[in-house]
């Protein structure tokens, strides 16, 4: 049967050679020709025996997702809706800065945690993404943006911030991880690449031990009675014990801080006492706090906190020596904003009726 060469890491693929009577420098060779430089015919590996050539056009093929829409935000911000099939459809957003181009990737189609405040949750949940699924949103990304006039690559960072809890599917993450941080892939650094979990504990253990980069925690409230309410998963894994892993996370971090999201809800979690109380919750943790206007979706109940109030709230964080930033509002005008990626999901958690692909794509 063919396989998608996406779907393997470096030792995966190596493995598979392995099967197929090839060395393991032939593994690695593809896995260049495919990550490097974007190809996907194997005729066009040119120090690949064409024997080879011929074995892996009958077992194996390079297939990321389609791409359905290309968006472009005024800001320079890009939107990709990719097709993973079945009438899903999931979405991948380019933002450019002047020191940086971060990549922010989904994990899977529809999100089951049903945080209040996100519009991928909204939506619900069908499925986890393959690691083709996720590692070819970068595959894709890299093709149509290019690289920049010294030769380099315009994406420098990725962030596992798109549709999904990228905890929930771990596996899979994991190695397309680890070929994001494969030399002979994208070769990016641990600090270059981030996770952001909702707080699935035993998940950030596991995440410590096998592939430690930066971790960013969707946090967003400082009692566990708030939390509860905006982010569910709370109920299960409560923020005694968020903090506690995150403190264990930092013995292999390749940073030495964790970034805590917060999103700023008009009259929900937005006050000087919150801010206090959140000073209180993360005495023990060294963090950094990155505070996100809210995005409005459609049926939203929650308005964004008035800018002066978010910089009050940014001040009292940072008096006590708190490294504080307030995300810029970008691609909000292709709906790409932080909480605001949906994409299409065939709901089979029943949740919520989202509209056909045909819909979406129009």
């Amino acid at each position: 049967m063919s396989v998608n060469l996406l779907d393997y890491d470096g030792p995966g693929l190596t493995a598979l050679f392995a099967a197929l009577g090839e060395k393991a420098f032939r593994a690695t060779q593809v896995e260049r020709w495919i990550h490097r430089f974007g190809q996907d015919d194997f005729n066009g590996m040119t120090d690949i025996a064409k024997s080879l050539r011929q074995k892996l056009l009958a077992e194996a093929f390079i297939q990321p997702p389609p791409v359905i829409s290309d968006k472009l935000s005024d800001d320079g911000t890009r939107k990709f809706l990719m097709d993973v099939g079945n009438g899903n459809a999931i979405e991948t957003v380019f933002i450019p800065e002047d020191s940086r181009g971060t990549l922010c990737i989904s994990s899977q189609a529809g999100c089951a945690l049903d945080c209040s405040f996100c519009s991928t949750g909204k939506q619900g949940f069908n499925r986890n993404l393959t690691v083709a699924e996720i590692v070819g949103q970068l595959w894709q990304a890299n093709r149509a943006l290019g690289r920049d006039p010294k030769g380099e690559r315009i994406i420098s960072n990725v962030v596992m911030m798109g549709m999904g809890e990228p905890l929930a599917n771990f596996d899979n993450v994991v190695s397309a991880l680890h070929l994001m941080l494969d030399d002979n892939a994208y070769g990016l650094s641990r600090r270059r690449v981030t996770v952001s979990t909702s707080g699935i504990v035993p998940a950030i253990d596991r995440l410590r031990e096998v592939c430690p980069v930066a971790l960013a925690v969707s946090l967003h409230a400082a009692t566990d009675r708030l939390r509860d309410e905006l982010v569910p998963i709370n109920r299960k894994y409560p923020l005694a014990e968020l903090m506690a892993a995150c403190q264990r996370y930092l013995k292999n971090a390749p940073r030495d801080f964790v970034t805590f999201e917060y999103v700023m809800l008009d009259g929900v979690n937005d006050s000087e006492a919150d801010a206090r109380s959140l000073i209180q919750l993360v005495r023990d943790v060294p963090c950094k706090f990155n505070l996100i206007p809210f995005n409005p979706f459609p049926k939203s109940p929650y308005r964004r906190s008035p800018s002066e109030r978010i910089r009050r709230f940014a001040d009292i964080l940072m008096s006590v020596g708190i490294i504080t930033t307030t995300r810029k509002t970008r691609g909000d005008d292709i709906d790409a904003a932080c909480g605001q990626l949906a994409g299409q999901v065939r709901d089979k958690s029943r949740r919520h009726r989202t509209p056909t692909l045909m819909e979406v794509s129009s």
